[in-house]
């Protein structure tokens, strides 16, 4: 026992003489609110995505149970989510990611009081409820791009507690760690976040905090794999060897998911410019009423696979044997995403996403009866363009992609396929659909600004 207390007497004063190295010291304190943001990050994006989870499932099984009462549920379900965004937090709407890059570009010493309307834990409380009230009246929004706002959000304000003898640490720096760190948690693809950060967070050199970057994303990682286990965001697909003209098929799936990608996304601003004209809320509430009723009628009436995130689907296609859908089915998802997107209510664009460039891949392998072996790869190929018509993030899309099915062997098919995407996307629009919000929350955020200005001027 004396030795033992030896030893921990020992330990205890080395370390107390490690810390009276002024240059560990600061590296340390430096290190500590990235520990502290990346363990909550991944707490908390476990927590919602248990919840998630949970409110699919119920609204799944209330459609077991009572179909016709969707065109109840579905529309108040929509108008609630609304409501809450509009009454506490109107930056709480949509996916998230603009607002996190908005945030990023206005965190300088001129604009950062601007910052808390878009990062603050009444938008995390928001982002979560409003999601799930719309994604159990079926809406068809996912939880990764609000998981990322959620985590900027918590890694900002440990940004603003720290104490004025702490030591500066940037705001812009804790909040790309904290988008990385979100990402990391809510797909379980520590490279995805990384390369997320890089190349559509920040789009420039990252040497300033890739320390913090890649602890921020390995801890937040580590804290969801501790509590969940070792899972894949979706799964083992079953790939093997490949028809050689497969390849084909490939980039005629990269030239359509990168027009449907696109033009979902260009369709979606054109209506949040259509809907500037609507001069109250009352209006705006109608509208999100009526496009709730749409969703549940086309679910009653066409197809019920419309409704939710999508990741059943992928899931079906992936891993059983029912490699077919309808051919109209990834169109009405679209039609989904952008009526539940325009709605003004919280939730994501990733799932959906997936979930429609998946069916597109699968229709596609049905017209050519292909093995399942290939129309697996086809699968994940319409998955990658999809998602990268819709962000313009070649990379990230690619590594997202091959990170939640663990399909390294197919890497240079799903490259392919996300470049000839972005290719065809860049030739419908130039600027990303995020990009384009961005500018539009950043143009809001002055206005408003000016506005106070004035008012408080004449007054």
């Amino acid at each position: 026992m004396m030795k033992l207390v030896l030893i921990i007497r020992k330990f205890l004063k080395r370390a107390f003489d490690l810390l009276k190295n002024e240059t560990l010291k600061k590296n340390l304190l430096n290190a500590l609110p990235y520990w502290v943001g990346a363990f909550l990050t991944g707490a908390i994006a476990i927590v919602y995505a248990k919840l998630f989870s949970w409110s699919e499932l119920a609204s799944h099984q209330m459609w077991l149970n009572s179909k016709m009462s969707f065109l109840f549920i579905t529309p108040i379900c929509f108008l609630v989510g609304w409501w809450l965004v509009v009454k506490y937090s109107p930056y709480s709407r949509g996916s998230g990611i603009p607002q996190v890059t908005a945030s990023i570009e206005l965190s300088n010493p001129k604009h950062n009081y601007k910052v808390n309307s878009l990062l603050s834990l009444r938008v995390v409380f928001i982002k979560i409820l409003s999601s799930l009230f719309v994604v159990f009246g079926g809406g068809i929004i996912g939880r990764e791009g609000p998981t990322i706002q959620i985590s900027a959000s918590i890694f900002k304000k440990i940004n603003d507690l720290l104490p004025e003898w702490y030591p500066k640490i940037s705001k812009r720096n804790m909040i790309v760690t904290g988008a990385a760190a979100g990402l990391a948690a809510a797909f379980n693809t520590p490279l995805g976040g990384i390369v997320f950060a890089i190349e559509e967070i920040t789009k420039t050199h990252f040497s300033y905090f890739k320390s913090a970057l890649l602890t921020g994303v390995i801890i937040s990682g580590l804290t969801a794999l501790y509590f969940l286990g070792p899972y894949l965001y979706l799964g083992y697909p079953q790939l093997g060897s490949t028809s050689w003209w497969v390849i084909f098929l490939i980039l005629l799936i990269s030239v359509v998911t990168g027009l449907a990608g696109s033009g979902m996304g260009a369709l979606i601003l054109w209506v949040f410019k259509i809907k500037k004209l609507l001069n109250n809320n009352f209006q705006r509430a109608l509208y999100v009423l009526i496009s709730g009723l749409i969703i549940a009628s086309i679910a009653l009436f066409v197809d019920h696979k419309i409704l939710g995130s999508g990741k059943e689907i992928i899931v079906n296609l992936l891993f059983t044997n029912e490699k077919s859908i309808a051919w109209y089915t990834p169109y009405l998802r679209i039609l989904g995403s952008i009526l539940t997107f325009t709605t003004g209510a919280a939730g994501g664009i990733f799932a959906p996403s997936l979930a429609a460039g998946a069916g597109i891949g699968a229709v596609i392998g049905e017209w050519f009866q292909l093995t399942g072996t290939d129309i697996n790869i086809l699968l994940l190929s319409g998955m990658t363009g999809f998602l990268t018509s819709v962000t313009r993030s070649p990379f990230t899309s690619s590594i997202l992609v091959l990170e939640m099915t663990n399909s390294h062997n197919v890497i240079f098919y799903i490259m392919l396929t996300a470049l000839v995407a972005n290719l065809v996307a860049t030739i419908i629009s130039r600027h990303s659909f995020y990009d384009q919000l961005k500018n539009q929350y950043i143009k809001e955020i002055h206005e408003v600004e000016e506005q106070a200005t004035i008012n408080v001027r004449t007054n």
